[in-house]
């Protein structure tokens, strides 16, 4: 059985995430930041279900609770599928962006990767299998109003998908980044109406987070070993 981690787990495309890789047969770490009774709850579920997991809780933002939380998780052997789908909005026009807002935005999405991710490398490099899967955003191949930092933050972690899968590909550790458009969550449907998903989206429908589980699953999976580096979008043909 391997041992998975996913970030920001206790939302719902974390969630969904979660239980895909749970019924791949995988022990499943549900992270989340303060929503610890929510990724208990997902954990519950995955159990219930006949499958394995576990709650934990840590800010990806806070460098020295995330390789404490990583310490403690690697104690029980290495983790070898890591999806970092934590990441929040803080939207703002640049011109009045505030300064926290901009280094929020990129201490989570941004920073928390590598908070999250460094540690948990060598033991990775040591089972020579792993399988490393970025949450983006189309914000961060086209740009969004009001996001530049978000989509800057989202940018960078496709230069370090990119420059990380070079580094570990022949230790049989695949890094991929999936950037989806608009799924269907609680903070979409606060953001974009049914008029504005169908002009922006051809398939005249948000995505679903199963949609987006069942490709992380994929690309966590040895039928993808000969995919990496790769920025794979999901979003309806936006672009």
């Amino acid at each position: 059985m391997k041992r998975a981690l996913v970030t920001g787990g206790s939302g719902a495309l974390g969630a969904a995430i979660c239980r895909r890789l749970a019924a791949q047969g995988h022990h499943v770490y549900v992270h989340a930041r303060s929503r610890l009774a929510e990724a208990q709850r997902v954990a519950d579920e995955i159990v219930a279900a006949g499958g394995s997991a576990q709650a934990v809780a840590f800010d990806v933002a806070d460098q020295a609770a995330t390789f404490a939380a990583m310490e403690a998780i690697l104690a029980g052997g290495a983790i070898q599928i890591v999806v970092n789908n934590a990441g929040i909005h803080d939207d703002a026009v640049m011109p009045g962006m505030r300064p926290d807002q901009w280094t929020s935005v990129i201490d989570v999405s941004l920073n928390g990767f590598f908070n999250v991710t460094q540690p948990l490398l060598m033991p990775m490099i040591g089972k020579r299998w792993g399988r490393i899967i970025n949450l983006s955003s189309v914000a961060a191949l086209t740009g969004n109003r009001g996001q530049a930092n978000y989509a800057a933050a989202k940018a960078g972690l496709h230069g370090a998908t990119k420059s990380l899968a070079l580094e570990l590909a022949s230790r049989n550790i695949t890094v991929n980044a999936i950037a989806p458009g608009i799924i269907a969550s609680p903070m979409s449907e606060g953001a974009f109406d049914k008029e504005a998903i169908a002009r922006l989206v051809p398939m005249k429908r948000a995505g679903q987070p199963e949609e987006v589980a069942a490709l992380a699953a994929f690309l966590a999976s040895d039928e993808a070993a000969y995919i990496s580096g790769q920025i794979i979008s999901i979003n309806g043909g936006m672009i």
